[in-house]
């Protein structure tokens, strides 16, 4: 990803969780006038400086770089006995999650 790219989705991110920079410095240790440089695309951010960044916003990193699970799931089936269809997402979501954890981590699935 690039630098513009990143620069977009943090900005974006501190939109919608409605935090200003100056919030995101106060949470991450980071300082507003870096958190500055990058959105304006003149730093490059490191991989920690996102993972602090995500911490601060109450985002995963795969939120935060729009490659998160929920986006993706598609979900089509038909409840039974009265089953909740967001729930049955939400679960759905967090065992996708938990699969994609264990990949990172270098544990193949089944």
């Amino acid at each position: 990803m690039s630098r513009t790219e990143h620069a977009k989705r943090i900005a974006n991110a501190l939109v919608q969780v409605n935090m200003s920079q100056r919030q995101l410095a106060e949470l991450s240790g980071i300082s507003q006038s870096t958190i500055s440089r990058i959105i304006a695309g003149d730093r490059q951010v490191t991989a920690p400086e996102l993972m602090l960044f995500a911490h601060a916003m109450g985002l995963t990193l795969r939120q935060l770089l729009g490659t998160d699970v929920a986006s993706r799931i598609k979900l089509s089936a038909r409840s039974t006995n009265g089953a909740a269809m967001e729930t049955m997402r939400a679960r759905l979501i967090y065992l996708a999650e938990i699969d994609l954890f264990l990949e990172d981590q270098g544990i193949p699935s089944q």
